[in-house]
């Protein structure tokens, strides 16, 4: 059952609705993005993105740069707002508990029939918030820790925000770096760390929060083959355990085989196809997919 459900999602940068109107023509019409971004001077970020995500799968999208695969993640946490669609998520999914005592809390997600989804592009400032801090949680390409706080002050920020009792919060922040490997490095700072264990912070910064969705946008791209294999490695045992939500933004076609239960594949903006592994190499839906497919080593 789905968890998130973008429905004819577009994006049409540095346009107001006049002008982004006439691109989304154009692009009904089987222009590219490159052509209308030639023609009409507008980028073209998504157009017509349609994507059921399910409860519990760690779900990948690809693409190579400029496919709109970052575009598409930060809509999910609303950094992007769309030009049109809709973006429908259950939140009763994996209910709140303590992560300690039931990490893989989780209920029965419902349709966006139901009460319980929420099309986040209707919440106003306050419940945006409260989306942010208690639905969704993000690892960043580069790290984006708080170069000033201790690592344990890092992962316990989003409990912090929470306005949780210092105890408690350092509790839970042992915790989950334990958790990551990084037992013995609470008190030291970002930049005493290599890129690696930076990054196993920023993990266990979004896991800290225990919320049911987790997106990844490019999180292991920036390190080196070994540490991104055993980061990788990491991420399935947790996602064994966990059962979160996991979008996972990648333009390396290993990596999403890898870690992907399913794949989603982006070309200029448009959503060309999902599959699992085996689906995308069998039953390409074009000669996209197929050649990303055969460059799996």
């Amino acid at each position: 059952m789905n968890h998130i459900q973008l429905k004819n999602i577009s994006k049409i940068y540095n346009a107001n609705s006049t002008q982004a109107q006439s691109a989304l023509t154009l692009l009904a019409e089987g222009m590219d993005s490159v052509a209308v971004k030639e023609q009409t001077g507008y980028s073209v970020g998504l157009y017509d993105v349609n994507l059921n995500i399910k409860a519990g799968e760690l779900h990948c999208i690809m693409g190579l740069s400029g496919s709109g695969k970052s575009t598409l993640i930060r809509h999910l946490n609303r950094l992007i707002d769309p030009t049109s669609g809709e973006i429908w998520v259950n939140t009763t999914v994996n209910t709140k508990t303590h992560v300690k005592d039931n990490p893989q809390a989780n209920t029965a997600p419902v349709d966006e029939s139901s009460s319980n989804a929420i099309n986040i592009l209707e919440l106003n400032d306050k419940q945006l918030q409260h989306y942010r801090q208690q639905t969704v949680s993000m690892v960043f390409q580069h790290f984006g820790l708080v170069p000033h706080m201790t690592v344990m002050q890092n992962v316990a920020y989003g409990l912090r925000v929470r306005k949780m009792s210092v105890s408690e919060r350092h509790e839970i922040a042992r915790y989950w770096l334990n958790e990551v490997g990084l037992t013995n490095s609470e008190y030291s700072y970002p930049d005493e760390l290599s890129g690696g264990m930076q990054q196993r912070v920023g993990l266990a910064r979004a896991l800290a929060t225990d919320n049911p969705i987790l997106l990844m946008d490019e999180a292991f791209s920036a390190l080196d083959p070994l540490i991104r294999a055993q980061l990788q490695d990491q991420l399935l045992a947790l996602q064994d355990r966990l059962n979160k939500t996991i979008v996972f933004i990648t333009h390396d076609i290993d990596e999403a085989v890898k870690v992907g239960q399913r794949i989603s594949i982006l070309n200029g903006g448009r959503l060309i196809q999902t599959g699992t592994p085996s689906d995308l190499r069998h039953n390409p839906a074009d000669d996209y997919v197929e050649q990303f497919m055969s460059a799996k080593a």
